[in-house]
This record gives C-alpha cells, sequence and structure tokens, in this order.
C-alpha cells in the first residue's frame, strides 16, 4: 500500500511532464502563438498573456472532462464561420488604420478589452482543434488532472513566447508596418478559415 501511495505522484508527474512536452512542441510556431505575437507587437503583453491562459485551461478543463466529443458541441462549420469572421474583421481593422505621425505611440487599448479581443480569438480558433483533441486523448489514458496542468502550462510557455517575440521584434518596426503586417496575417488566418469551410461544407 505504502509503494502504491509514493507512486503515485512519480506518475502524477510523469504525466504532467509528458503532456507539457508533447503539447509545447505541438505548439511551436502554431496559428496560437503568432496570434499572441502579433498582438503583442501593438498591446501590453500581459493582457494577452492572461487571455491566452484563460482561453487555454478551460479549452484543456473542456477536453480532459468530455474527450473528443467536446468538438462536437457545435458544428464544426459554425465554429469555422466565426473564427473567420474575427480574424477578417480584426485583419480589416487593423488595415484601414492611417498612422498621423511617424514617431506617434502604438495606441493602447484598455488592459480588459485587449484581454477579451485574445480569449475569444484564441478560444475560437483553438475550440475542437488537433491539439485539443491530443489532450482529450492524453486525458482518457492518463490522470486528468496532471494532463490538464501539464497541456495548460505548455501553452501558456509558447504564448509567453509569442508575447516576448512580438514585443522584441515586431514591435521594433515603425507602426505602420506593425499595422500592415497584423492585417495581412488576420486575413491570412479568415482566408483559411474559408477554406476550411468551404471544404468541411
Amino acid at each position: 500500500m505504502t509503494e502504491i501511495a509514493a507512486a503515485t505522484p512519480a506518475a502524477w508527474l510523469s504525466s504532467a511532464g509528458a503532456t507539457f512536452l508533447l503539447i509545447a512542441l505541438a505548439e511551436i510556431g502554431d496559428k496560437s502563438q503568432l496570434v499572441c505575437m502579433t498582438l503583442a507587437a501593438r498591446h501590453r503583453g500581459l493582457p494577452i498573456v492572461l487571455g491566452a491562459i484563460a482561453a487555454f485551461a478551460i479549452l484543456n478543463l473542456l477536453a480532459v472532462l468530455f474527450g473528443a466529443a467536446v468538438a462536437a458541441w457545435l458544428p464544426a462549420w459554425v465554429v469555422t464561420a466565426a473564427v473567420a469572421v474575427l480574424f477578417a474583421v480584426f485583419g480589416i481593422n487593423a488595415l484601414r488604420f492611417e498612422e498621423e505621425s511617424e514617431d506617434e505611440e502604438i495606441e493602447e487599448k484598455p488592459g480588459h478589452g485587449i484581454f477579451a479581443t485574445t480569449f475569444l480569438m484564441i478560444f475560437l480558433a483553438e475550440f475542437g482543434d488537433k491539439t485539443q483533441i491530443a489532450i482529450a486523448g492524453l486525458g482518457s489514458t492518463a490522470d486528468a488532472g496532471a494532463t490538464w496542468v501539464g497541456a495548460t502550462l505548455a501553452l501558456a510557455c509558447t504564448s509567453i513566447l509569442g508575447v516576448y517575440a512580438g514585443r522584441r521584434l515586431l514591435h521594433r518596426l515603425p507602426l505602420r508596418w506593425i499595422q500592415r503586417i497584423s492585417g495581412a496575417f488576420f486575413l491570412l488566418l479568415a482566408l483559411l478559415a474559408v477554406l476550411h469551410l468551404g471544404g468541411a461544407i
């Protein structure tokens, strides 16, 4: 009995560690990380990180609790259409921005606004995504709590890396170019969502 109790924490940590490694590697360079990077070029990093972590925490919880069935709550085309509209609106708004001065500072939105934007974008973009399905699969074969912790920490880390890269790299570009890159990127994501929607229908 003592040996089983002693082995449980090790097994829990092993499951969490394996989940962390798998999900972190899968998410490097994924669209959610690129969303964080692009948003961080124009806005404060903390609300973006918190919004991303909140979205991933809920998505991962749904995955480990309900398994792959979480993706069936809504028809795939509804989620995909919502993603396409959201990214298109964000991209068009970015491209419509006109710079008044070369030395103008990037206008910061209120923290709660950036939090909500990040949360909504990532939640819709990742709902039913391959990563969530993978987490559901891991949660069905290992400890659900360990899977949730490992996956959420992994996605938090990739989001923080994305925000850091956005603040350090894209933030140095002129404001006009930041807007153009952001707009083009989100319109590209919208186009990909539309193409995926066409294939689903």
